[in-house]
């Protein structure tokens, strides 16, 4: 009979254990996929912000195959701080034949500056990772690294960072203040719990003396084994869920009061909370995630920008050596003929048909020549000295650093020069510079982030709702006094007779009276927290309005710089221009001066003077010719800088930067090879270079 009333309490009690394991099961499996919000608004479409290519580690390790995986560090490779074998390929005979594509290829490969913008890619995922557990994200390095000397980048109040991996400036110029950097409202919001599952847990076994206070409280070791586990986890939507599940073990040496021990006791308690107000909704608990993912937009954006800005300072180090390699060429030349100069005048005077002070004056001429020759090989020195270190991470191989670099590519100016309207070329720019681009992706992220603080401005009124139990299990005390005890010798019970020892209750019952409702404890409720005035939260609130308008205000003003800077380019590529062309002419002038006076001198009409007069002012024109040519092949360089444009149009690839391994070799327009420089095979691109 007491099985039949009990069959449907313990099908009940079944149903109630199935309900709850399923429940429990749904919530677990949620954390995984609740944990990614929607998509992002793209906040651009250009293809300087498409994602370049590493290795990436905003994916987390598993537990799965190694349980420890996501407990154990991931260590990195040291830096490769060995050059490419590609600069081998280009020495020949201790010199270096470098052309301008094998010094921009050498450059993606080695230059230390693009080395350390690239560690930024990988930093990007890790703030990815971090925000996807629901902690706050710790910023990306946005500015570019020109810690290579010589050649300066072109450009109107150009700005450069020159800290590990680059420095960024805020909106408006904001970045550092008296007392250190100043903090912007860019991710502040309310508080979000981890959206990865924490379980905490707690095993402790205790052994305590109890003291004698009173005869109804005499002394006693009591023993206490606990063992508690908790489950915690925050969604993306603004819900709280706490799992709690506590157990003791309880054993008093010597309790006459106390009608159990060992006593069991166990309880849990599953609650969910659900932010209504202040963090509700995904806006407020995803703003991490959302701005992560345009930090690692805006690193693939910001690592662009550093490719041009060292590609640009690469061939203005080139042309450098370029004029450094011509100019030592032209004083070589005109030493040579002072010297020729001087060696006949010394057998005309010998003849006597000079007289002896022309010797002095072609001596002088000679020595001025020498000083500038020595002038212009120190500074071609300088120049290979600087194209070197450009293009390699290291120069302790001896032969490399005393190996001469030749300049194998000379400027190639058109014949006629493209005419393109100055209004193409600025929104060519608009759509193309890469500040451009960072700067509607900062917008973005302070747009989502508004939204979040908009949610900090309000009360805090929370939604919870729990379920729980108890229960009660363990042995009959022995030492208790009313165990089999006449009740009238001690009023220990309202019935006569000896008091029964009760049966044992397992840790098993124990459990079951968890969940068959024997000591439940549920509810729901509300919990509201209003604070009052509200100031501090009014503060940033409106501080980060502040901050959006001055960013927008950047924005437009990087706009009309870049048409600025444009406008700039091209002037400056049609004086280059203008100054080819009259130093042309004059080359061609001095040339044909000094060969009339050379034929002048051999009839006897003119003096050793006047010829080296002439040749010094062919020598002069000669090197102004190649300053206004490099001058103007610079020019293009910032033109294409400018219009942001410098890799399309140098063929450069910036998914090889990002490997650092260059498998398409670049193609600068307007360069053409030297014809007095021996050719070197161009070499073969491995599958797989040294990195």
């Amino acid at each position: 009979m007491n099985g039949d009333k009990l069959m449907p309490f313990a099908r009940l009690t079944s149903s109630v254990r199935l309900t709850g394991a399923i429940a429990l099961w749904g919530i677990l499996a949620a954390a995984g996929w609740a944990q990614e919000p929607p998509a992002a608004p793209n906040p651009q479409t250009t293809p300087e912000a498409r994602p370049v290519p590493a290795l990436n580690y905003s994916t987390p390790v598993s537990h799965f195959p190694n349980p420890i995986g996501p407990y154990t560090p991931r260590h990195l490779a040291a830096p490769n701080l060995s050059n490419t074998a590609r600069i081998d390929q280009l020495m020949r005979d201790g010199k270096v034949y470098l052309s301008l594509n094998d010094a921009i290829a050498l450059a993606l490969e080695n230059n230390l500056d693009v080395a350390i913008a690239r560690y930024n890619l990988n930093i990007a995922d890790t703030d990815v990772l971090r925000a996807k557990a629901g902690a706050s994200i710790l910023g990306v390095n946005a500015g570019v690294v020109l810690n290579t000397p010589g050649g300066g980048v072109g450009g109107i109040g150009a700005q450069s960072g020159a800290a590990t991996g680059g420095t960024s400036l805020g909106a408006g110029g904001i970045g550092a203040g008296t007392n250190g950097l100043v903090s912007s409202t860019l991710g502040t919001g309310p508080l979000i719990t981890s959206f990865d599952p924490i379980l905490t847990g707690t095993l402790q076994n205790d052994r305590f003396h109890i003291l004698p206070t009173s005869t109804f409280s005499p002394a006693s070791p009591q023993n206490t084994t606990t063992g508690n586990f908790a489950y915690t986890q925050g969604f993306s939507w603004g819900t709280n869920l706490l799992v709690g599940f506590n157990n003791t073990r309880t054993t008093l040496g010597d309790a006459p009061f106390t009608p159990l021990s060992p006593q069991l006791n166990s309880n849990f308690r599953f609650q969910l909370t659900q932010h209504l107000l202040q963090g509700f909704g995904f806006a407020a608990n995803t703003r991490f995630i959302r701005i992560a993912k345009n930090n690692r937009e805006l690193s693939d954006v910001a690592f662009r920008l550093q490719v041009i800005d060292s590609i640009d300072q690469i061939e203005n180090i080139y042309w450098d050596l370029v004029y450094a390699y011509e100019n030592a060429r032209v004083q070589n030349e005109s030493l040579a003929f002072a010297q020729k100069t001087l060696s006949d005048t010394k057998k005309q005077v010998e003849i006597g048909s000079l007289a002896p002070i022309e010797v002095v004056r072609a001596q002088s001429t000679v020595a001025q020549d020498q000083q500038l020759v020595t002038t212009a090989q120190t500074n071609l020195q300088l120049e290979q000295l600087l194209m070197k270190n450009a293009l390699t991470r290291s120069l302790k191989d001896p032969v490399l650093a005393t190996a001469e670099v030749i300049p194998v590519s000379t400027m190639d100016v058109p014949a006629q020069e493209p005419v393109v309207p100055t209004e193409d070329l600025i929104n060519e720019a608009l759509r193309h510079r890469a500040e451009l681009v960072e700067s509607r992706i900062d917008l973005n992220s302070r747009d989502l982030s508004n939204k979040a603080v908009r949610s900090a401005l309000l009360p805090t009124l929370d939604l919870f709702a729990y379920y729980g139990g108890s229960g009660l299990g363990g042995s009959q005390n022995p030492t208790n006094l009313c165990v089999n005890q006449n009740p009238q010798q001690f009023l220990c019970a309202g019935t006569p007779g000896p008091i029964p020892v009760a049966s044992s209750v397992g840790y098993g019952t124990t459990l079951n009276q968890l969940i068959n409702s024997t000591a439940s404890d549920k509810g729901v409720g509300v919990q509201l927290n209003i604070p009052l005035r509200n100031r501090a939260a009014q503060a940033v609130q409106i501080r980060s309005e502040l901050e959006y308008r001055q960013a927008q205000m950047r924005l437009q003003q990087i706009e009309n710089q870049v048409g600025i800077e444009v406008r700039n380019a091209q002037y400056t590529v049609q004086q280059n221009r203008a100054s080819v062309d009259s130093a042309r002419a004059a080359v061609e002038l001095a040339r044909q001066s000094l060969d009339a006076e050379q034929k002048k001198y051999q009839f006897g009409t003119s003096t050793t003077t006047l010829v080296l007069q002439y040749q010094s002012q062919q020598a002069t024109a000669e090197s102004t010719l190649v300053n206004a040519m490099v001058a103007y092949e610079k020019s293009r360089v910032e033109l294409d800088r400018a219009t942001g444009q410098l890799l399309d149009h140098g063929g450069i690839s910036i998914d090889d930067a990002a490997r650092g391994q260059v498998t398409r070799m670049p193609a600068v327009p307007y360069i053409a090879p030297r014809k007095d420089v021996p050719s070197v095979a161009q070499p073969a691109v491995p599958s797989a270079q040294q990195q």
